[in-house]
């Protein structure tokens, strides 16, 4: 095997889905240099995009958690194990029950966006050669969301969230539990305050329709 022939064997060919095309770009072109041993052969900003990319299979897919395009993370990574892809997520989010949720639809390694081009260097040769990848802050939020305290929902607290979360008004939440707009409002509150002294932040509708998902309360749309 001549030399040039070994350094191609040795780098990896990687495609990346995310849906926004200034960071697709940049991060194209840390990840091709020459020192990182990456061929960055597709940049791209929907997933029906990398699916008929006619490079694909690659080696490894860097595919953006959140991508909201319809399809479901776990569906995406079904699709890549088809293909004996393997998959690097990438999010904005850190958080313990984001991390475990890239993880559990079967991401090989989870890299947050406020990590080092260095980080996702190493996470793409790791699960390219079979490895999982998990750098000190992604372990510290596994370890954080498996010793997370429980909660502990009331009844009432726990059926307003999930009615809140789908997608509900207050209003509407009053209506379906035969109670007041204030009790409603009430029970959300409560239920959102015993889930932060847990360590799980559910303050905005986002980070709550995402933790519904998570825990299978809603369907992703």
């Amino acid at each position: 095997m001549t030399a040039a022939n070994a350094e191609a064997r040795s780098r990896v060919r990687v495609a990346l889905v995310d849906e926004h095309q200034l960071l697709v770009e940049g991060l194209a072109a840390r990840l091709s240099g020459s020192r990182s041993r990456i061929d960055v052969v597709a940049a791209l900003t929907s997933w029906e995009a990398l699916l008929a990319h006619p490079e694909f299979p690659v080696d490894v897919v860097v595919v953006e958690y959140g991508l909201e395009d319809g399809v479901p993370f776990d569906a995406k990574l079904r699709s890549l194990r088809a293909a004996n892809v393997p998959a690097v997520a990438l999010s904005r989010h850190g958080d313990g029950p984001t991390v475990h949720a890239a993880v559990l639809a079967g991401a090989q390694a989870f890299v947050a966006k406020n990590e080092s081009g260095d980080e996702l260097v190493a996470a793409i040769h790791d699960v390219a050669a079979g490895r999982e990848h998990r750098s000190l802050a992604v372990q510290a939020a596994l370890d954080a969301y498996a010793n997370r305290a429980d909660p502990s929902l009331g009844r009432q607290e726990l059926m307003a969230l999930q009615l809140y979360a789908g997608g509900r008004s207050v209003h509407e939440v009053a209506q379906h539990m035969a109670t007041t707009d204030q009790t409603a409002k009430s029970y959300i509150k409560r239920g959102r305050r015993k889930y932060r002294a847990a360590g799980v932040d559910l303050g905005t509708k986002l980070l709550l329709r995402r933790h519904a998902i998570r825990e299978g309360w809603i369907q992703p749309d």
